[in-house]
């Protein structure tokens, strides 16, 4: 049988492709908004993969050093360390800043580390890890920084010896990292004339300007004796709940297992982000329908005449609406080919990152191909109460 949508489509095709292109740039957009959103809570996966830690021991009623700030005392480890079922423990900071690099910068999350212990960066692409106490980096690829560069942090410079890939932020930021100790010190580090106003406000303080007190309080302030958590890996055999239990009763402090931590991660701190996108997709999934809507009925009105005649010479209206459906698929699959293409291309590009998941592609295209029959309703109803006699008036 011959295809009715098929000749009508050959006879107007600059049009219909031309039509599929720009609904396929509308899908692109939609394909990659669903990315954005795959591409963070990869993101919040990666930060707590590359953590290596099974439990998060945090400050009493915070969220975590992800989605609160927290602040615990640097000794803590110890004792953490010495509980039933810990294999390691080690302290960690994060410090969301601007790292520069000569006259460049670039927004990194700097995370303080002890060498060897959960939270250096599980692989390298090129360089070594820390080795030394102070003043060496290692670097996430994004930051575009280079073995031997030098970059600064607050007042210290700092030598890049190691490249890694894929250490993020649950923002996308590329991760710094430094030895714990300049870590603390960059934390809480205050210039020079905060400094000077800070022992000028102690020195004039009757409590404190005592002999052999005075001293000691500016020493104080000069050390961070904070971090913001303390990372550790449990012993084979042991569940995270069971080891996180006697810490909290014990320790008095929180303690979140990986799945809790995740759960913070996705539906806390990216929530409003989710909810956002989700409006979006919403939007465009409107919009697209609409325009097929729009293009379907503006090619149908275009030929009421022969499909007047069709129904003089016998066609059945399942054939006409057959035809408009066909029609509106066909749309839609040239737009999707052309948007999965250019989210393809373009996703890359975007400084955060894009996850284009195959799952995603097949939703979108079963969502386009139900949008596009139900936009070619309007189309069909149009067709169908067209008169015959129109074939033969003047």
């Amino acid at each position: 049988m011959i295809s009715l949508a098929g000749r009508d489509v050959i006879h107007s095709w600059g049009k219909f492709v031309f039509t599929g292109v720009g609904l396929g740039l509308l899908i692109g957009v939609t394909l990659t908004m669903a990315g954005v959103y795959r591409g963070m809570v990869d993101d919040a996966k990666i930060l707590l993969n590359n953590s290596g830690a099974d439990l998060w021991v945090v400050q009493q009623g915070t969220l975590g050093p992800y989605a609160e700030p927290s602040s615990i005392h640097d000794d803590i480890y110890r004792g953490v360390l010495a509980m039933h079922g810990v294999a390691s423990a080690a302290n960690v900071t994060y410090l969301t800043m601007q790292v520069m690099q000569g006259e460049r910068d670039v927004r990194a999350m700097v995370v303080g580390i002890v060498a060897g212990g959960p939270g250096e960066p599980a692989y390298l692409i090129d360089g070594r890890q820390i080795t030394r106490s102070h003043y060496e980096a290692v670097v996430d690829i994004k930051t575009a920084f280079k073995i031997g560069e030098k970059i600064k942090i607050r007042r210290n410079d700092y030598t890049v010896v190691g490249i890694t890939r894929r250490m993020v932020s649950s923002g996308g930021d590329p991760m710094v990292f430094i030895p714990l100790k300049d870590a603390q010190e960059a934390q809480f580090l205050k210039d020079n004339d905060a400094i000077i106003n800070e022992r000028k406000r102690t020195e004039k303080n009757p409590l404190f300007n005592k002999p052999g007190v005075l001293e000691g309080i500016i020493e104080s302030q000069n050390h961070n004796p904070f971090v913001n958590a303390v990372l550790v890996q449990i012993l084979p055999g042991f569940s995270p709940e069971a080891v996180a239990e006697p810490i909290r009763r014990w320790k008095r402090l929180q303690v979140y297992t990986r799945d809790q931590m995740e759960e913070i991660l996705v539906a806390k701190l990216i929530a409003t982000s989710a909810k956002q996108i989700g409006m979006f997709l919403v939007i465009l999934a409107i919009v697209s329908a609409a325009i097929v809507a729009f293009i379907i009925y503006t090619l149908t009105m275009g030929k009421i005449r022969e499909i007047a005649v069709l129904k003089l010479i016998g066609t059945r209206n399942r054939t006409i609406a057959s035809m408009i459906m066909q029609q509106a698929i066909g749309l839609g699959i040239i737009g999707f080919v052309v948007g999965k293409i250019s989210a393809t291309v373009w996703a890359p590009m975007f400084p955060k990152y894009v996850l284009l998941l195959p799952e995603d592609s097949i939703r979108g295209f079963e969502a386009v191909v139900v949008i596009c029959i139900l936009a070619s309703f309007m189309a069909i109803r149009a067709a169908l109460k067209v008169d015959p006699a129109e074939a033969i008036g003047g």
